[in-house]
């Protein structure tokens, strides 16, 4: 009976505990409004690049910590990237500081919606202002529309969007700008205020909206600009403490844009480039560390020759031309290896451990990344290996046996999906090693060296032949 009781006293204060988070989390976004945004979203490219602005005034009487943003479900998919930043100051006097962004749930969120939370550096004081600066990009966010174009035909894309800002907090007055890569503006969807100049699209200003106001925009326009999609790359660093780095990427490439309806000309292609097949891609830049050697490009059926390779003491540069131009829905394989210098990416930190410090990202310019494996092949004998990477991905080991190799090398395999450019930072990867394992190849090369030796000099002194006593 007592044991019941404390059952049901038990369950009672965590439904209590719980009813009272989801009331402080409700009172707290209601104490937080908006008194102006501005959102800037650039469809140049295949990625939809957003920045926000937003001046958060708190309106409660304790201090504010943190800010909600929120993402409407069509785009929680899409979402690459989030960023954000408070701004202070004007014009050339502003300052900008990096805020904490963490994924969150907020219960009275719409369904399907993904959201953030903005760590303040300072509490936000009853009636204080603040502006933070949010930089976010989606992938896959503009689809083709038609479908299917002929080689002559432009590439035109729909993309869906809401003319209101989707928050939990009220918002005073907000405006939306449109940018797209060209004057070429087929329809869009008017919610007044809307008015058009050249290739921006204005929504608003609007006034004083409610928290979650949504009212859906679709915009048809003209994108000819490359949609370089790399389904899935697998990048190998393999580290020789011998003073070699060693990379090895494997691509496998696709045209995401709409795709090529009827058969493919070349006659047309060359006669007519400004004219045919204007939304393909023949070329791609891939950005390599400074002093990179050894540098190789190719496919299942052998080198490619159609690369160009350009040095300098800050950058390298390698064009690389597949042996096709690709359209809608084409793909290509291909594999691009290079060397570095050891000294140059690893270090030794102060508690002994030794550290890769390398650039986690995709090298191909411009591309979007499905799915992204950085493979870290350690020496033999590594031990204790921890990655740091700036944003969350997903980690587990393997191990790799090569030439010489006993219990093998150790992997850490780093995984994530939906990569943009804005990922090419650098990570580290940490470990111990005790160069007593340095000579453990160059022992077995001597030792079998002289193990053949030996057995030679046996062979030539033992008399196998068959005499008669």
């Amino acid at each position: 009976m007592e044991a019941s009781l404390r059952a049901q006293r038990t369950a009672a204060l965590l439904i209590f505990a719980f009813l009272s988070l989801l009331a402080v989390s409700s009172s707290a976004a209601q104490e937080i409004q908006i008194l102006n945004a501005e959102r800037r979203i650039d469809l140049s490219s295949q990625i939809a690049i957003v920045f926000l602005t937003l001046k958060v005034e708190n309106t409660g009487k304790a201090a504010a910590s943190e800010v909600l943003l929120s993402f409407p479900p069509t785009e929680a998919d899409h979402l690459a990237e989030v960023k954000a930043q408070a701004a202070s100051g004007k014009k050339r006097k502003k300052t900008h500081v990096p805020l904490d962004v963490k994924p969150t749930d907020v219960p009275d969120a719409p369904k399907g919606a993904k959201c953030f939370r903005i760590a303040l550096l300072n509490p936000l004081s009853p009636g204080e202002t603040s502006t933070i600066e949010v930089l976010y990009m989606l992938t896959h966010s503009m689809e083709p529309f038609p479908a299917e174009i002929s080689q002559s035909e432009p590439q035109l894309v729909y993309y869906r969007d809401s003319a209101y800002i989707l928050s939990p907090y009220r918002i005073k007055q907000q405006t939306t700008f449109i940018k797209t890569p060209s004057t070429n503006v087929l329809s869009f969807s008017r919610v007044e205020p809307t008015n058009r100049a050249g290739m921006e699209l204005k929504y608003g200003p609007y006034e004083d909206r409610p928290a979650y106001s949504f009212s859906p925009v679709l915009v048809h326009f003209e994108n000819n600009n490359p949609f370089a999609v790399v389904e899935e790359l697998v990048r190998e660093v393999e580290i020789s403490h011998w003073g070699n780095l060693q990379i090895t990427e494997h691509y496998t490439l696709a045209h995401g844009g709409a795709k090529l309806k009827g058969v493919f000309s070349r006659v047309d292609y060359q006669s007519r480039p400004g004219a045919s097949g204007v939304s393909s891609f023949k070329n791609l830049l891939a950005r390599l560390p400074p002093r990179v050697h050894s540098v190789y490009y190719r496919d299942e059926i052998g080198n490619i020759s159609s690369s160009r390779l350009r040095t300098d003491s800050r950058k390298s540069e390698l064009e690389i031309e597949p042996r096709y131009p690709l359209f809608g829905g084409w793909k290509s394989t291909f594999v691009i290896g290079y060397g570095l210098p050891l000294e140059d990416f690893l270090f030794e930190s102060t508690d002994g451990k030794r550290y890769l410090n390398f650039t986690f990202g995709c090298p191909l310019s411009g591309t979007v990344v499905d799915k992204l494996t950085v493979k870290v092949v350690l020496p033999e004998g590594s031990k204790d290996p921890s990655a740091v990477v700036p944003f969350p991905v997903e980690q587990h080991m393997e191990t790799k046996y090569s030439y010489l190799d006993v219990v093998g090398r150790p992997v850490l395999v780093l995984e994530k999906k939906n990569v943009v450019p804005e990922h090419n930072t650098l990570f580290q990867v940490y470990y111990s090693f005790n160069p007593v394992f340095m000579l453990a190849e160059p022992l077995m090369l001597v030792s079998t060296v002289f193990f053949l030796f030996a057995a030679c000099v046996a062979y030539l002194h033992i008399d196998v032949s068959i005499r008669k006593r």
